[in-house]
Order: C-alpha cells, then structure tokens, then sequence
C-alpha cells in the first residue's frame, strides 16, 4: 500500500535533517549509496544510526538526540572511528589510468587518461575510495586539517556528490537511448533489406506447390 503525501513529506523532511548531521563523506561504509540514501533509510526505520564511522561517536549522539533514540556504540562491520584524512596522488607514480576519477563521489579528482591526476584537497572528503581502486599504489593518505571538517565543508561535499549523480544519470540515459536507437535501426533495417527479401520470395516459391 503506497503511504500517504503527508507520510511521504513527513519522513522527506526528517530525511533532511539526518542528513544535515552526517559528514557527508559519501564513503558507503554505512551500506549504502552515500549519505542522503542512509539517512533516508534511518527515517524509514530501516537502518540504525551506529553505521557512520566518519561521524563516529559525536555523530551518533546528535542523532540520538535528535530521533529520541538510545546512544549506540559504533558498529565495528561498517568501521571504526579514525581521524579523517585526505588523498594525495604521488603525481609521479601516476600512470593516468583514470580509476580513481571514476569512483571518486565528489569529483575531487582532476585529469585524463595517460595524463597524470590530482586531487583537490579542499574538496576530498577522505572517503578513500580512491585507494583501493589505484592500480599502482600511488595515492597515499593524510592528516585532514581541521578547518575542513565542518559543516561548510559538508554542504559543499552534499553539492558535489549530487551534481555527480545528476551527471551520472544523464549520461546513463544517454548510453541506453542511444543503444535503443541502434538497435532500432537495426530491426527495421533487417525488416527492409532486399537481399533477404529476396532470398525469402525465392524460398516461398520453391516451397509453394505446383499448380
């Protein structure tokens, strides 16, 4: 049964403001696909406010106390709580693959394939997703000063990883149209082509019974 609007509007906007508290590093440790989608499941009911490591015990605390809930201990299968750091790219080592751009949630990472990358640090969240995904080991991590853990910093990241989504979406439905025009042109072109057709006639008439 679908909730009603009032429903809807009313867990959109407890959403809002769970995810006002998270560190929206968009890390995916919480399970799920960054910070808005974890908060709107906490809203749901379906996910519990001990799964953020990177806004570790502070973090669990305003939630608490913002849903009226009892203060849970992190959960160690989604991290432990460790000071935030940011990626930096050994620009030597790079070898220009472009891995660590793609999975990169906010696009702190600038470059082109076979070209070396960088990172803007005034942009890393240190989700270090980026770390795994480098081939070659040249991506090392580092203190995040403290200046950029707040909530101007998060709102920026919140931006960024949404611009990323929208721009993510549309080149996928771009993709999948494009696909579907091919293999349009292709069906219709198979439809009309005249050698087959021809071949077709010519086996009907040898199947056809003499008169």
């Amino acid at each position: 049964m679908t909730p009603p609007p009032t429903q809807n509007a009313s867990a959109s906007m407890l959403a809002e403001r769970i995810d006002a508290l998270l560190p929206q590093t968009q890390c995916e440790q919480c399970g799920f696909h960054g910070c808005r989608p974890y908060a709107e499941a906490i809203a749901r009911g379906e996910a519990e406010i001990n799964q953020c490591p990177p806004g570790g015990t502070a973090g669990i605390e305003q939630l608490a106390a913002l849903l009226q809930r009892p203060i849970l201990p992190l959960n160690p299968e989604h991290g432990i709580e460790k000071p935030r750091m940011l990626a930096r790219i050994v620009e030597a080592d790079c070898i220009g693959c472009t891995k660590c751009i793609q999975v990169c949630p906010v696009d702190a990472i600038v470059g082109a394939s076979k070209l070396m990358h960088t990172v803007i640090a005034d942009d890393c969240t240190g989700c270090e997703l980026c770390v795994p995904a480098c081939p070659v080991d040249c991506i090392v991590l580092e203190p995040m000063p403290l200046a950029q853990i707040d909530a101007t910093h998060a709102d920026s990241a919140r931006r960024h990883f949404q611009r990323r989504e929208v721009r993510l979406q549309r080149l996928q439905a771009e993709r999948e149209a494009e696909l579907a025009a091919r293999k349009a042109a292709v069906d219709s072109g198979a439809q009309r082509n005249p050698a087959w057709e021809a071949l077709a006639r010519a086996k009907a008439r040898q199947q056809a019974p003499e008169s």
